[in-house]
């Protein structure tokens, strides 16, 4: 094969998989490394993808961010789905830091236990939880993002480092074993970073379409979450390497 046609076929993998790792690219080819690295430092020099450390990630979709309208009408059952059993594992007394996002709006919808508290960033949630009188309501403050409708920036952060929670549960873009959690926006990713570091128990919570992308910002490394809530078909592959990685994955 020429290395043309294998750069195309490399070009369309990308677009299924969002990331590619030169190991896996080897063995698809059937040539060594070395060649791989050669095709990637190419297409990379020509700006159809990105080089990252062992492999690339595709630049078209990497900074797509979709709106807080769009996402909320999007995959609505599995939001509900992922939120109904993400509401489950919030204990009487418990204190819960939730990430602003459509699926943990979802969460906050659901949440049945008593004398919780719970720390957000989202005026969405907070509207939803200013109506239940089991929820000792904090609310971050912070420059509000049109596209998310999420409170982030120094304001934010500065208020989360005032806490520590039992529990976190964090939306996300991307999720990949080698790139960790990602999301679009660099503000946004640094504000989720500081809910996770004041939690004892890290949940992401995402459908399995995020599993395999890999999006512009780094939320953290895989090795910082405890579980993962997602729904779909994911393979058994998939889910014996998060295992590997010692992340719990829920799937309904």
């Amino acid at each position: 094969m020429f290395a043309e046609e294998r750069q195309k076929k490399i070009s369309e993998l990308l677009k299924e998989q969002s990331s590619l790792k030169v190991s896996a690219l080897t063995e698809i080819f059937n040539v060594s490394e070395s060649t791989i690295r050669r095709d990637l430092q190419e297409m990379d020099e020509k700006g159809l993808l990105t080089r990252t450390h062992g492999g690339a990630v595709s630049n078209q979709g990497t900074s797509f961010e979709p709106s807080f309208k769009d996402k909320k009408i999007e995959g609505h059952h599995e939001k509900v789905t992922i939120a109904k059993i993400a509401s489950s594992m919030i204990e009487d007394g418990d204190t819960i830091m939730l990430d602003s996002g459509t699926t943990t709006l979802e969460i906050a919808k659901h949440i049945q236990a008593n004398k919780v508290t719970v720390i957000t960033n989202s005026i969405d949630i907070a509207a939803v939880l200013s109506n239940n009188e089991n929820v000792d309501l904090i609310v971050t403050g912070g420059n509000m993002r049109f596209t998310t409708r999420a409170m982030v920036g120094y304001i934010t952060e500065n208020v989360l480092k005032n806490f520590r929670v039992d529990k976190a549960f964090i939306g996300a873009n991307g999720i990949s074993i080698e790139e960790g959690i990602t999301t679009p926006n660099f503000i946004e990713a640094q504000t989720k970073k500081a809910m996770m570091n004041v939690a004892n128990k890290v949940i992401i919570v995402a459908d399995s379409s995020k599993f395999n992308k890999v999006c512009f910002s780094v939320i953290s490394p895989i090795r910082a979450v405890s579980s993962i809530i997602t729904s779909g078909d994911l393979p058994q592959e998939t889910l014996k390497n998060f295992e590997d990685a010692g992340v719990e994955i829920i799937l309904q």
